[in-house]
């Protein structure tokens, strides 16, 4: 059984408000949902600070200072990119924590190396560091983007409630 997105969000909603931490986001495939996640919870306007649609390269070079070199060696669906747009982030908003998306969705688009369900995640956080991951979801252009917003907001969770925990 997976956890609603809404459960994720009061969990990691709590952990944030407990904390007195601010949570921003970058997102390119899930074109801002999972910003709307986030705010459809009262109250989010104490915890969560700015969401952005990164969905162009010059947006995430823009907005977010992702490097040229990193997208023409790596590409936009990247481990490097993503990260370099949640560091990005998290240097240019008054935030604890970022976390960024960039994939494939479909139907068209993937290729033999990036395939259509291909997700690059990075989680980051001011005194954390970052963490990132690919992953390769399965189904339509929503399925591929509603399981990237859950993964995406797994992981903060995960990450959130572990930092600060002394091994």
């Amino acid at each position: 059984m997976t956890t609603s997105p809404a459960v994720l969000v009061e969990s990691l909603a709590a952990l944030l408000l407990a904390r007195g931490e601010w949570l921003a986001v970058a997102e390119s495939c899930t074109g801002g949902w999972l910003a709307q996640e986030l705010t459809a919870v009262a109250g989010s306007s104490q915890w969560f600070e700015r969401g952005l649609v990164t969905y162009s390269n010059a947006a995430k070079r823009d907005l977010l200072g992702v490097g040229e070199e990193t997208l023409a060696a790596h590409g936009a669906v990247s481990e490097a990119t993503v990260a370099a747009m949640a560091q990005g982030l998290l240097q240019r908003a008054p935030v604890h924590w970022s976390v960024a998306i960039s994939g494939v969705a479909g139907p068209a688009g993937g290729s033999p190396e990036k395939p259509v369900g291909t997700v690059c995640l990075a989680w980051a956080g001011k005194d954390w560091g970052c963490e990132v991951s690919t992953c390769h979801f399965s189904g339509n252009r929503e399925a591929v983007r509603r399981q990237a917003v859950a993964h995406a907001l797994q992981g903060l969770l995960a990450r959130v409630g572990n930092a600060g925990v002394s091994a």
